[in-house]
């Protein structure tokens, strides 16, 4: 690692989003440009800075910053360069000159500590001097906050992430318990911020490193779908993150839980712990569940069986008895589950209800979890859908979310219906009955023998085993569907049997193959040659890969690597940008990572902005438009049509999605999905996975590896254990009546 040391001559360009920097530097040595997030630096200041070379194909030669300090000037020259840069409102060159003919060397320290003899220099009156001690000590602020950040190696990136949460309080919040980075700023995890606290000589036993640890441990949990955990399991999970004793453990717990951080309670002569949110939210969702489901409905005035048969004149087709159920029950129920797989005509029943509803002068929202849900809804019926956060007129304000339908504003319809129910976690679904008042019908539709939602909690399962809410179980696969041997394999896995393979001129195939880097090169020429030769589709936008795993030959890391080699490989006029191990090229598809409520999105016709929003979600997909290195912004297309701009800053909420894991490819439909079997982690390779996997295939699934494990997912039918309560507590509510 180099180091130099020299003057800011001048400043390039500086991202005022997240600090990027392009400056020059004038050293010993002669000029060097230096490039890097550098938020503290100005024009006449000297500074240290530490990096490697690195080489643009436009600007040469330039210094990658990796450490930056400031030296304070120490120079008349120094000093006169500094003051006069700009970075001080009312100091131009000319006051800069006479401030140091007046106090020289001590120029500095008299602003900064006795400011009121800046009167003493011609032009500087009350007004002016203000602003004056006011820049310079948000200057300083800023410089001695990044200073401290760096010693415990945390990157000027990161830096501002701190900075903008924790504003001038920054120094003092980290130095009293820097456990607050884990929950405060992403990309900071636990450990990260245990370095840093040990580095700072904080106690192992400190209360602030065990509630640490505690909170990072249940927010674990829920990160795999879990809204409480047994109070043994925390215990045992806590300790072994920390190495203390296990008493300490349990009393930290008991503290967070008179705070109203955590939930404690007994359930089944258990004892259970709630991180608080998930608690109040299945209590919510409890009290409302039961409350839709009892209420008095206004009776709607139709001979069904009339209607019914009008709809299958007009569109040619004769419901099923499970079909028919359905719909008779739509109208008498405030809230009904409709479940079952491909090819079952949920879609024809939906339609159907649809008409009904409106024929009669009703109104009739829908709605889905994510947007290419949603997208896929508004297709099949031809009727607007929206995502739920936008149905509920998400916001975002002042960093926290806020829905503009709620219990005092709630949503005006007289039917909802939810699709891909079985993918709404229980915040989300807490926030959607919240804005849905007694009377109103609602319908959720949704698998559920696919993967539960991503977010905490077992919301449509445990809707069903709760026993309380209609349930229709859709099982008959009508002729049409058929045809289709995704459709017909997908219920012989989810049977537990062993599919149909290669039949001619049909949709679902095996490739055996058993050595996982030749099942990568096939899986690479699928992609690349065979199936767009044969099918003429876009390998970019038509196949989606899909993997149990994220690492191994076969993990979506590995793989994403090689997909973008061979479909998006580099060349000139490809712009690039490198954020750890991966590296974005413009054309790239990439997928976001994260929830973010803030980011703003716009869509553009004829370069024009027709529409404007906030919110991208986990597991969006997109394309990557520009990579723009002088203003560091990297634009991705969203859903075909929504734009969104990404500060360098903000790239570790993307990843790279040629592949993708199963798990983050619910709620989306692909034309063809490739998946290789081979061997994972048994909580992995199982039918479920598999089965969720094969859904997402709208005209073609191929299955690449080894025979023996497509059997032993086809017989794993284990499903790992959520830890969630709705069910018991929509029971223990039930029994109030």
């Amino acid at each position: 690692m180099l180091k130099l040391e020299g003057v800011v001559e001048d400043i390039i360009f500086r991202n005022e989003v997240n600090s990027y920097t392009v400056a020059v530097l004038d050293t010993s040595d002669g000029k060097a440009t230096i490039v890097g997030y550098a938020p503290f630096i100005n024009i006449g200041e000297t500074i240290n800075v530490e990096g490697d070379w690195v080489y643009h194909p436009i600007y040469g030669e330039q210094l990658e910053i990796k450490n930056i300090s400031l030296v304070v000037p120490t120079s008349l020259n120094g000093i006169e360069k500094y003051l006069s840069s700009g970075l001080i409102p009312y100091i131009g060159p000319k006051t800069a000159k006479r401030i140091v003919k007046k106090f020289g060397l001590d120029s500095l320290d008299i602003i900064q500590n006795n400011p009121e003899r800046l009167k003493e220099i011609d032009g500087i009156g009350d007004k002016k001097l203000k602003k004056i001690v006011e820049a310079f000590e948000e200057q300083g602020e800023l410089r001695d906050i990044m200073v401290f950040l760096q010693q415990y190696d945390i990157s000027a990136n990161y830096g501002i992430k701190i900075y903008k949460k924790y504003g001038k309080d920054t120094i003092n919040i980290i130095s009293e318990n820097p456990y607050r980075l884990a929950e405060d700023i992403y990309g900071i995890g636990f450990k990260t911020a245990d370095k840093i606290a040990q580095n700072m000589g904080i106690s192992l036993e400190s209360p602030y490193r065990i509630e640490g640890g505690i909170r990072y441990s249940i927010n674990k949990f829920a990160g795999n779908g879990h809204t409480y955990v047994p109070m043994a399991e925390l215990i045992e999970a806590s300790s072994y993150l920390l190495n203390v004793n296990e008493d300490l453990i349990e009393s930290s717990i008991r503290d967070l839980a008179i705070k109203g951080i955590l939930h404690i309670m007994n359930k089944d002569e258990e004892t259970i712990v709630y991180y608080t949110p998930y608690h109040i939210a299945e209590n919510n969702v409890a009290r409302k569940i039961v409350e839709l489901s009892r209420v008095e409905l206004d009776s709607i005035e139709i001979n069904i069986e009339k209607a019914i048969a009008t709809i299958e004149g007009e569109d040619g087709i004769v419901f099923a008895k499970k079909q028919r159920e359905a719909i008779e029950e739509s109208l008498s129920n405030g809230i009904m589950v409709m479940t079952g797989g491909p090819g079952t005509g949920k879609t024809t029943i939906i339609n159907a209800i649809i008409k009904i509803f409106e024929d009669q002068g009703l109104t009739v929202h829908l709605a889905a979890p994510t947007g290419r849900a949603a997208k896929r809804m508004t297709e099949t019926t031809g009727k607007e859908a929206k995502t739920i956060h936008r149905l509920l007129e998400y916001s975002y304000m002042e960093e926290d979310m806020a829905f503009g339908l709620n219990e005092e504003s709630p949503l005006i319809t007289d039917l909802l219906i939810i699709d891909e129910a079985s993918m709404i976690d229980i915040l989300l679904m807490n926030n959607l009955l919240k804005a849905i008042v007694p009377g109103t019908r609602l319908i959720l539709v949704g698998d559920v023998d696919q993967l539960p939602s991503v977010g905490a909690g077992n919301v449509l399962k445990d809707i069903i085993e709760s026993k309380v809410v209609k349930v229709v179980k859709l099982d008959e696969i009508f002729r049409q569907a058929e045809e289709s041997m995704i459709v017909v394999n997908a219920h012989k896995i989810n049977k537990g049997e062993y599919p149909y393979l290669n039949k001619k001129d049909k949709d679902f195939f095996f490739i055996r193959e058993n050595n996982p880097k030749n099942i990568v090169n096939i899986i690479l020429d699928l992609c690349k040659e065979r199936l767009p030769n044969f099918y003429n589709i876009d390998p970019l936008k038509d196949i989606q890969i899909l993997t149990p795993m994220k690492k191994g030959d076969v993990g979506i890391n590995a793989l994403n690597k090689h997909l973008q080699e061979v479909l998006n490989s580099k060349s000139f006029g490809k712009s690039e940008k490198k954020i750890g191990d991966e590296i974005f090229r413009t054309g790239d598809k990439v997928m976001q990572i994260k929830n973010n409520y803030s980011t703003e999105w716009e869509i553009v016709r004829d370069g024009e902005v027709v529409e404007k929003g906030e919110g991208v979600y986990n597991g969006d997909f997109g394309f990557i438009l520009d990579i723009q290195e002088d203003t560091n912004i990297m634009k991705v297309l969203f859903d075909e049509e929504k734009e969104v701009e990404y500060s360098f800053n903000q790239l570790d909420e993307l990843k790279l999605s040629y592949a993708t894991t199963v798990h983050k490819s619910q709620g989306s439909e692909f034309p063809v999905v490739i998946m290789p079997i081979y061997w994972g982690p048994p909580m992995l390779i199982t039918r479920n996975l598999l089965y969720t996997a094969i859904t997402r295939a709208k005209n073609l699934v191929v299955l690449v590896g080894e025979e023996r494990y497509l059997r032993s997912m086809i017989a794993n039918n284990k499903i790992t254990k959520r830890y969630s309560s709705l069910d018991y507590k929509i029971r223990n509510i039930m029994t109030m009546f």
